[in-house]
């Protein structure tokens, strides 16, 4: 195998291994009024954040918010539709 190759597998292998790995987060506003998941947030110089809520589909933005990671399982749970 020559130098490429090698370069090659090594990329690829860490490619498979980050993919796997998301976080989960939920999102409140400061005075806990609303819960929002999601799994991306995008953090600006101003210091607010905005993301796209996991259980309406709307993009939020909030100016001041409490973010805390939790796990898969909570997330899935949190964003599950309601049975009626």
């Amino acid at each position: 195998m020559n130098k490429k190759e090698t370069v090659l597998w090594v990329l690829c292998g860490l490619m498979l291994t980050t993919a796997g790995c998301t976080s989960y987060y939920r999102v409140s506003d400061p005075g806990g009024t609303k819960e929002y998941y999601t799994s991306d947030i995008d953090k600006s110089r101003s210091g607010s954040i905005s993301f796209k809520d996991a259980k309406s589909g709307s993009t939020v933005t909030l100016q001041a918010s409490d973010v805390k990671e939790i796990s898969e399982d909570d997330f899935k749970a949190a964003v599950k539709p309601e049975k009626k």
